[in-house]
């Protein structure tokens, strides 16, 4: 039965797949079957074009998104650090502050020579322990008035001074670091008024003489 006869109007394709003619026994070129593929690879290359393209596109936009989480995690550890660090500070800080009054009682009984024996080895290890802290004391008589460290209970005047200065230090002041965690409680003494008038004579002496030239 032919095909138009079984109802198909077209003839069935038959492909010879043989690698060997069979008129000549000699080896099929598999070229001329990749030229018959050429017509068809010239679309998936042009396809495939873009294609190329959008991932070099897509792998600079990942690469820029990885620099960018990159940055906000060092800027993140650098600001958990810094937190840190300031929490530490203000927690011994707090610490300190609540220690000051008892190192008032050792200072006060070592000026009246009480500080003997056992309490002698402990206030020694006491303050050498806050001393590790960080924790320094500050204040000393002669030093120059600064309202910024000191905080001035008694005020006088003085001719044995030239500017406002500390002639007593009533509590000393502390510090850790460069944060003053008390200031120093002193007396202060400044250039006496008595200066400032002989001056002010000395100086109309000169200009009457100036004015009978």
């Amino acid at each position: 039965m032919s095909p138009r006869e079984n109802g198909s109007e077209e003839e069935p394709v038959i492909r010879d797949n043989r690698k060997i003619d069979p008129e000549t026994g000699k080896a099929r070129d598999s070229a001329g079957d990749a030229a018959e593929a050429a017509p068809g690879d010239d679309g998936a290359e042009t396809a495939t074009a873009p294609a190329g393209g959008s991932a070099t596109d897509l792998l600079a936009e990942r690469t820029a998104d990885l620099q960018r989480l990159q940055a906000e995690f060092s800027n993140y550890r650098k600001r958990v650090d810094r937190d840190r660090i300031a929490v530490r500070e203000q927690a011994v800080a707090s610490v300190l502050t609540e220690l000051l009054p008892v190192l008032d009682d050792i200072g006060r009984a070592r000026d009246h020579g009480e500080l003997t024996g056992g309490f002698a080895k402990v206030s020694e290890s006491l303050e050498a322990a806050v001393g590790k802290l960080g924790l320094t004391a500050y204040g000393a008589k002669g030093d120059p008035f600064d309202p910024t460290v000191h905080e001035a209970l008694l005020h006088s005047y003085s001719a044995e001074v030239t500017e406002p200065t500390c002639v007593e230090i009533l509590q000393p002041g502390y510090r850790v670091n460069d944060r003053i965690l008390r200031a120093a409680r002193v007396a202060v003494a400044e250039p006496s008024e008595e200066t400032a008038p002989e001056e002010t004579a000395a100086g109309s002496g000169e200009s009457g003489g100036t004015d009978e030239n």
